[in-house]
């Protein structure tokens, strides 16, 4: 890490860190891929070498580009990477979507977390949660972490969301500006079941967008009604008629009913209580290119 690029404070804080972690005998972080997990996993490996592992969980709520984007990270960070698998719906608490939706998922997570930590004979499982995140309204996923006793090493030590993307770039991690991602029952509202088709056709259809070159969107399954967010610098390109056009017929054959585009843009939390992720700032990408059809 080049620690010369970071404002002195926020250099301690990356030190009071890594200190934290190598006074232990090693650690589980629970890595999603993105910043923060990221930056933990970076602070341990440097701590801990080899007794740090960073462990993803797949899911059917975690749509597979992430899943491999996480990969590509911890090689990138040269820690060593598990993936554990289980399933959010096995359990109907999920599945009913009710307001603590957050909380059973994260609950079987991390639980899944803490099986690979006993089976490597490690004690402490690490997550991402950093000091911007317990002002940011309701998070029953926190509650999970409480009760699980799981560590933060962000939060103890009061690392911010903004120190947390510097540590990154001093790292120079790839994902040092990734915006923030949330699993894809978060763009089902509250009280309509989660279930696999619903999760599929989310994900297949966000695939579309990304590869159609928008930046920061969510597709929001209201009972097949799919609706269209998209950062507000990039509304002008989704008001594109052979883009319109493009959304409605792919969208449809994916077993969506309808198509639409919010015009409010994108936002976080927009179909359920809690914030699910965090807003970025993004350039909007050059779609000039025609649509396929």
């Amino acid at each position: 890490m080049d620690q010369d690029v970071l404002a002195p404070e926020t250099a301690a804080k990356a030190d009071a860190v890594r200190d934290d972690l190598a006074d232990r005998d090693g650690v589980v972080i629970a890595f999603s891929g993105g910043v923060d997990s990221s930056v933990v996993a970076a602070l341990a490996r440097d701590a801990l070498g080899d007794d740090a592992v960073a462990c993803t969980a797949k899911s059917e709520t975690l749509p597979d580009a992430e899943l491999e984007d996480s990969s590509r990270v911890a090689d990138e960070i040269g820690i060593r990477h598990d993936v554990v698998e289980f399933s959010e719906l096995d359990d109907p608490n999920f599945v009913a979507n009710d307001d603590d939706r957050c909380y059973h998922c994260r609950t079987m997570r991390l639980g899944k977390m803490y099986e690979r930590a006993r089976e490597l004979g490690i004690e402490t499982v690490c997550d991402g949660t950093n000091a911007s995140d317990e002002g940011e309204g309701h998070r029953p996923g926190l509650r999970a972490v409480d009760e699980l006793e799981v560590f933060s090493p962000l939060l103890a030590h009061d690392v911010t969301k903004e120190e947390v993307r510097a540590i990154a770039d001093a790292y120079d991690l790839s994902v040092a500006d990734k915006p923030s991602m949330a699993c894809l029952s978060s763009r089902i509202p509250t009280g309509i079941e989660v279930t696999e088709q619903r999760l599929s056709r989310i994900e297949k259809a966000e695939k579309l967008l990304r590869e159609w070159g928008f930046s920061q969107f969510r597709v929001r399954d209201h009972d097949g009604l799919a609706r269209i967010e998209v950062a507000r610098n990039e509304l002008e390109h989704a008001l594109d008629p052979d883009f319109a056009t493009a959304a409605e017929e792919h969208l449809t054959d994916l077993g969506f009913d309808h198509v639409t585009l919010d015009l409010e843009g994108y936002r976080t939390g927009s179909v359920s209580p809690e914030s699910d992720d965090a807003s970025a700032e993004n350039t909007g990408p050059d779609l000039s290119q025609q649509y396929p059809r």
